[in-house]
């Protein structure tokens, strides 16, 4: 699975966005060690609060099957019915990744015409609280 064609997959995930209250659709295409891909887009609730982004959506699918390791994710954004931007994840959705990826995990932030950004979890989120914190572990 190369880049665009995760690009490809996120575009396609945003097309399900539920999101009448921002019209911000988002899509996200994470791409598991061992080959599948999970999609993912956001989805709003009235209330806000319960709203859930892509990116979390794509790994709330992956880890709910049994997979926790990953690779990489493209990630694609911005108002319904104008060009899209290139978006970079919330903070949220960074805290999630550093719960299940290595600080060399991809990211792909890309627009409707495939130009990219693409940068680690390390670079994304340096100072990040995962796992190891808890081990008792310093991280960098």
């Amino acid at each position: 699975m190369n880049d665009k064609d995760l690009i490809k997959l996120a575009l396609e995930a945003r097309e399900l966005s539920y999101s009448p209250y921002s019209n911000f659709q988002v899509g996200a295409a994470l791409l598991a060690k061992n080959g599948t891909v999970y999609t993912g887009c956001n989805i709003e609730s009235a209330s806000y609060t319960p709203t859930n982004c892509a990116e979390r959506t794509a790994f709330f699918k992956a880890v709910s099957e049994g997979v926790t390791e990953f690779t990489t994710i493209a990630i694609v954004g911005g108002l319904k019915d104008t060009k899209i931007d290139i978006c970079a994840p919330c903070g949220v959705c960074r805290q999630i990744m550093a719960e299940f990826c290595a600080s060399d995990f991809r990211i792909i932030m890309a627009d409707q015409d495939y130009n990219m950004r693409i940068c680690s979890l390390d670079e994304i989120l340096p100072y990040r609280f995962g796992p190891s914190n808890l081990q008792g572990e310093i991280t960098k």
